[in-house]
């Protein structure tokens, strides 16, 4: 991301099975991606002397005071959000886990009746945005399951939460200042402004610094609005992606079959070759047959290895592998994405 932007993922819709599962996925995916800046000292002022000074400064950025009013009147600290962001489990669920729970059959079969529902705007957004329907609709699935699961906490009382907090003041006053912005630009309204615990928001669950950097009003409403208009929904979603670096001309990556005696220090360096060079090596497709003959250079990634110290899976990934990173810095998260992409289908001759 430009600017080392944070990542903006709240994953809660990534699993079926309770608040348990979305708190699990949660801490390895929203914390890794919320874990940045250096701890602050605690804030010792009162929640609302301190909500004084918030007023204060967006008043000085220009924000209205009737939005002031209406977003920040009576917002009071939410317990629960600190308690979910101070005991966030440790992410304990294997590799095959995570996919098996991320990319089951019933997302598949979804994400295909989403994509022929909203064939036509995926197309015109893809020739737009120049990434592909497939990659839109895994990114909007894994994130909220396809908008059925956005959050039902107040972004505007979590962002207060957290910024009042001392772990990480400076990041979500900033934040708390981009979601102020938004409501005064008429894009929603406070009450409206609806996201998990840490503030992401919508259907492809954009924080908002990353709603102003590049959510998109498609529709020329007047209005970007990704809590319910689809086409805003995916036009941002591929607006993010693009300008992260994705190359229309190539997939993100595939599993494939390692030779006996792999040197798996080279996934753990990230080494780079080319396709032609793994092949040499003795890299092949998962089904044993040759690689793609193409001059990309790739990267092997064994997701199970630092977690789990074993092999596992073997991907072999491109340049858009790290541009899903960019999204969500979980190899487990990128890999879901890539694994459920090509379930959608639509691969083409993109290699």
């Amino acid at each position: 991301m430009p600017k080392s932007r944070p990542l903006a993922r709240s994953a809660i819709a990534l699993t079926e099975n309770g608040s348990r599962g979305r708190r699990l996925l949660m801490a390895g995916i929203v914390g890794l991606g919320f874990a940045i800046g250096s701890a602050a000292q605690a804030n010792d002022q009162p929640f609302d002397v301190w909500l004084q000074g918030v007023r204060a400064e967006a008043a000085q950025k220009g924000i209205r005071q009737a939005t002031l009013d209406a977003a920040l009147t009576g917002v009071q600290p939410i317990p629960r959000v600190i308690e979910l962001d101070r005991k966030q489990p440790e992410f304990t669920l294997t590799f095959q886990q995570y996919i098996d729970r991320v990319v089951p059959q019933s997302r598949i079969d979804k994400g295909r009746a989403m994509l022929a529902e909203h064939g036509p705007v995926l197309e015109r957004i893809s020739q737009q945005y120049r990434v592909p329907p497939r990659i839109i609709v895994a990114l909007w699935g894994i994130e909220t399951d396809f908008g059925r699961v956005t959050g039902n906490f107040s972004v505007i009382a979590s962002l207060a939460t957290l910024a009042h907090d001392g772990r990480r003041s400076a990041f979500f006053r900033k934040e708390l200042m981009d979601a102020l912005t938004i409501i005064d630009e008429g894009h929603i309204t406070a009450k409206a402004m609806i996201g998990s615990w840490a503030g992401a928001m919508g259907q492809n669950q954009f924080m908002p610094s990353s709603f102003r950097a590049y959510a998109v009003d498609y529709t020329g409403d007047g209005k970007r609005d990704i809590w319910s208009s689809q086409p805003d929904i995916f036009a941002s979603i591929a607006n993010y992606i693009s300008k992260s670096g994705w190359k229309d001309d190539r997939t993100w990556g595939r599993q494939v079959q390692l030779p006996a005696g792999f040197d798996i220090s080279q996934a753990e360096k990230k080494v780079t070759r080319s396709i032609s060079e793994w092949q040499a090596l003795g890299v092949r497709r998962v089904d044993g047959s040759d690689l793609p003959a193409r001059d990309l250079s790739a990267m092997i990634v064994l997701p199970a290895l630092v977690r789990e110290g074993t092999g596992g899976p073997a991907f072999m990934v491109y340049e858009n592998f790290e541009t899903i990173l960019k999204w969500n810095r979980s190899t487990y998260f990128a890999v879901a994405v890539g694994k459920l992409s090509d379930a959608l289908g639509n691969i083409g001759s993109a290699e």
